[in-house]
């Protein structure tokens, strides 16, 4: 009720305060409790994101006209291509020196997972708000995102994700090993 009153009302005002002060106390919380956490579980976490977060993007291709799997692949391989430089999956895997049957976002660390993490959320948003239609125009839109993350690194005087240390151990090996812990 508050979020939404007017905040001309100082009773408003003072409630809208508070609640943007504790959501911000919460941020920064948030912020230092992944600060602390180590390289494989910052992959662990960001991995998951990202996981959920390519459901959603998944959907908003699928409204914009990709509608088959191998539609999709072929849109997942323009934002690969974007992000990497022109790289298809196919060069990616040649690069990290990954099986076939290896998915590419198991063997790569926390920053190569947060650009990829940042191009599928910011594709998802841009295919709905832009109403993209069209396997076509998704792909294009896919890539320039991609290719719009990879410009920003570059700018920041970032290290270009395929120059980046593929890990020993794959996001399916991390969580081997998690589950063992437990257990014992």
């Amino acid at each position: 009720m508050v979020q939404n009153g007017d905040p001309g009302k100082p009773v408003i005002a003072n409630g809208q305060t508070y609640f943007a002060l504790q959501t911000r106390r919460q941020e920064l919380r948030d912020d230092e409790a992944f600060a602390r956490l180590t390289e494989d579980e910052k992959r662990l976490a960001i991995r998951n994101e990202l996981a959920a977060h390519n459901k959603h993007l998944a959907a908003a291709a699928r409204d914009a006209g990709v509608e088959t799997p191998l539609d999709y692949a072929i849109f997942q391989d323009h934002g690969h291509k974007g992000l990497y430089g022109g790289k298809a999956a196919k060069d990616i895997h040649a690069i990290k020196g990954l099986k076939k049957s290896q998915k590419i976002l198991d063997h790569m660390g926390s920053t190569e997972l947060a650009a990829n993490l940042f191009r599928a959320t910011q594709t998802d948003d841009k295919l709905r708000r832009d109403l993209v239609r069209g396997k076509q125009q998704a792909k294009q839109t896919h890539f320039e995102v991609g290719k719009k993350v990879r410009q920003t690194i570059a700018e920041l005087g970032g290290t270009m994700p395929e120059a980046l240390p593929t890990p020993k151990e794959s996001i399916k090996q991390l969580e081997r090993d998690r589950k063992k812990k437990v257990k014992e």
